[in-house]
């Protein structure tokens, strides 16, 4: 029997959603919650297979809720159940140490099927979900070069978008006109660019300029 912990503050969906899990007869309801804070002292109390939590709450919200049971209880298996698909609640859920994440749209089945499959140690994310995790995986891993410049060489990459020569980023950083010409020089090279023209179109290119 897989025992489960629910918490959510809204009344009917708590009612609904744990009437149709235990009518299922591998899954127990053996507690409920309807804020983050009194689900913590909750799921350490019960230490339930699975906790269904909701993410926007009152008094503590379900990531908050999901980060302090895992910093207590690492091994807990928490499904996020909720409205909310926007960067802000998806990405901290997750990080919080959330396995899954699910809409309320889902249909009950979709659900229970969700609390089977991350009883058995799968992550299931609604395919929205999926996508924003690959892209910020994608984004994450790739490599722009723009960061292998150094904070000064970055700051000389600025005053050569505003059209400066030379001989102004040195008066105006007061450092000597040769050592500009090396930092140019580097820029380039880790730029992968031919002159200052094309380190400029990079800077703009790749929004380093406000």
């Amino acid at each position: 029997m897989i025992k489960v912990l629910f918490v959510d503050d809204h009344e009917m969906v708590r009612i609904g959603v744990t009437a149709y899990l235990s009518a299922q007869p591998d899954i127990e309801v053996i507690a409920e919650a309807d804020d983050g804070k009194i689900a913590v002292d909750l799921a350490l109390e019960h230490r339930p297979d699975i906790i269904l939590m909701d993410l926007v709450m009152k008094e503590m919200d379900g990531i908050e809720a999901t980060r302090r049971i895992i910093e207590q209880w690492p091994d807990a298996k928490i499904i996020i159940v909720t409205s909310f698909l926007d960067d802000e609640k998806v990405y901290p859920a997750l990080e919080a140490g959330a396995t899954s994440y699910m809409l309320k749209t889902s249909k009950a089945s979709d659900i229970a099927n969700a609390v089977r499959s991350t009883f058995k140690g799968q992550s299931i994310l609604e395919p929205e979900v999926a996508g924003k995790m690959m892209k910020k995986m994608r984004q994450k891993n790739e490599h722009f070069l723009h960061e292998e410049l150094t904070n000064r060489e970055m700051e000389i990459l600025l005053l050569m978008t505003q059209g400066k020569a030379n001989q102004e980023i040195a008066d105006e950083l007061f450092i000597a006109l040769k050592t500009v010409k090396v930092h140019v020089s580097n820029i380039l090279a880790k730029l992968q660019v031919q002159d200052r023209t094309q380190a400029v179109i990079y800077a703009f290119k790749h929004s380093l300029v406000e």
